[in-house]
């Protein structure tokens, strides 16, 4: 990802701030919003990766593991 970084004005609730502070243990207003953007997009890339896992079972990908002989030593 790259490091640069734009500045942004926007209006967050406070109490909703507060409980994401606590949530993400950050103790400044820029933190709390940077985490939270970032746990976003990092659930958005996991999503992406479980279903792409899904697409290779669906393709048989995996199928070699289905015979114990082949991953056991």
């Amino acid at each position: 990802m790259s490091a640069t970084k734009i500045k942004i004005e926007v209006e967050i609730d406070r109490e909703v701030l507060a409980f994401a502070a606590r949530m993400f243990g950050t103790e400044t207003h820029e933190k709390t919003v940077e985490a939270a953007v970032q746990d976003a997009a990092d659930q958005q890339r996991r999503g992406e990766a479980f279903e792409r896992l899904g697409k290779m079972g669906d393709a048989g990908d995996f199928d070699i593991l289905l015979d114990k002989r082949n991953y056991r030593i």
